[in-house]
């Protein structure tokens, strides 16, 4: 047996101690980290859940490369989001985030994101979190449709069946904002007159005021712009008070929980979603229609028969995303590197014809969303559950 002098020694624990940078950097390469921060507590946990499992099932390695994912919630707080984010950055290395789970949690991330240079996957759905395009938002990529796109659907709808007036009734956040200003639009756009606009937080339990103001407007049609189970409570109120006419919500509210929540109040509910709510309903020749089918089997086999919610799609959507964009990027740079994040930024924006369970993307310089009309479809609520309108 050989014995190591003291010289000897001291030359292996030096080489050692060089050589362990090298290694970690080495491990550090073939790893690229997804960092996630989502709404999983608070009133937009009924977003959040679903999102939070949904990574789950995300892929673990893509063109070679381990992915690896860090999930912190946010309880739907913006200084907690942008907190979130800047751990996952700096402590975690993530090359990429995805989140928040609203609106206005992920407006708050634009900076950070902007500052750090890392791509951000927002899941909320305000169209200013990509629009106008600018210095900030040229690394924000958002997963759902925009609201204006959305808004368009519900308006040609009221147009095609006689609303001349409507009242709205939406969250006094960013969520809200974002609507009030589409529906200003897109009503304006279709000659339907909006009458009361009334606006309550995330977290009331009461909105009877609000109500009775709309209901003495005598609208046609209302809508409400909320997301969650929040959006419940004020259709609720309209039940209760004798509204009979027609009552719209946004894509926000298309999850099982509003449904449960909502009861019997919400039949007959008119609302545009992402082709995923009713996937097995749509025609066999519609190319979302498989894609969607394969994140709902995926989810239900994890998680349930019937607990399968649009928002959970997505953070599927999300990874999606990243199989389509990450191997061009590995091509310029390693996972962890400055190179890396702005090429993965690039690839994102270069993405063509992507076909996700909401709908068919392609991204350009000035359009960070990518979606057109196939991403949309009208539904009702019959009987308890969704129902495709024609």
């Amino acid at each position: 047996m050989s014995v190591l002098r003291p010289a000897a020694v001291l030359l292996a624990l030096a080489f050692l101690l060089l050589a362990a940078p090298l290694l970690a950097a080495g491990a550090r390469a073939d790893t690229i980290h997804v960092g996630v921060t989502v709404s999983a507590t608070g009133p937009a946990a009924s977003l959040g859940l679903p999102e939070q499992k949904t990574v789950t099932l995300l892929p673990t390695e893509i063109a070679g490369q381990k992915l690896e994912y860090t999930v912190l919630d946010d309880g739907g707080d913006s200084t907690r989001g942008v907190a979130n984010m800047r751990k996952l950055i700096d402590d975690g290395q993530a090359d990429v985030v995805i989140g928040s789970s609203v609106t206005p949690v992920s407006m708050a991330l634009i900076d950070v994101a902007a500052e750090k240079k890392v791509p951000l996957l927002t899941m909320a759905a305000a169209a200013r979190l990509v629009a106008p395009m600018d210095a900030q938002r040229h690394w924000v990529f958002k997963l759902p449709q925009n609201d204006s796109l959305m808004a368009d659907a519900i308006l040609d709808h009221m147009a095609n069946h006689g609303v001349k007036t409507v009242a709205f009734i939406g969250f006094n956040d960013a969520y809200g904002d974002g609507w009030l200003r589409e529906t200003e639009r897109a009503a304006a756009a279709k000659g339907v007159q909006l009458g009361s606009v009334e606006r309550y937080a995330r977290t009331d339990t009461s909105v009877t005021g609000q109500v009775l103001k709309v209901i003495a407007g005598k609208p046609d049609a209302v809508l409400i712009a909320g997301s969650g189970t929040p959006a419940a409570l004020p259709q609720k109120a309209l039940k209760e008070r004798g509204y009979k006419g027609p009552v719209y919500q946004t894509h926000g509210a298309a999850n099982n929980d509003f449904l449960r929540v909502g009861g019997h109040d919400v039949e007959g509910t008119i609302l545009p979603v992402g082709p995923i709510v009713v996937a097995a309903q749509l025609p066999d020749s519609n190319p979302i229609k498989q894609v969607a089918l394969t994140y709902v089997h995926r989810y239900e086999a994890a998680n349930g028969a019937g607990s399968v919610s649009s928002f959970g799609a997505h953070a599927w959507d999300a990874g999606l995303l990243l199989q389509a964009a990450i191997p061009a990027a590995l091509a310029v740079g390693k996972p962890g590197t400055a190179a890396f994040r702005a090429a993965l930024r690039d690839s994102l924006e270069g993405l063509h014809n992507v076909t996700l369970c909401h709908g068919i993307t392609s991204m350009t310089p000035d359009d960070h969303n990518g979606f057109d009309q196939r991403a949309r479809v009208m539904i009702t609520i019959q009987n308890g559950v969704w129902k495709l309108l024609p």
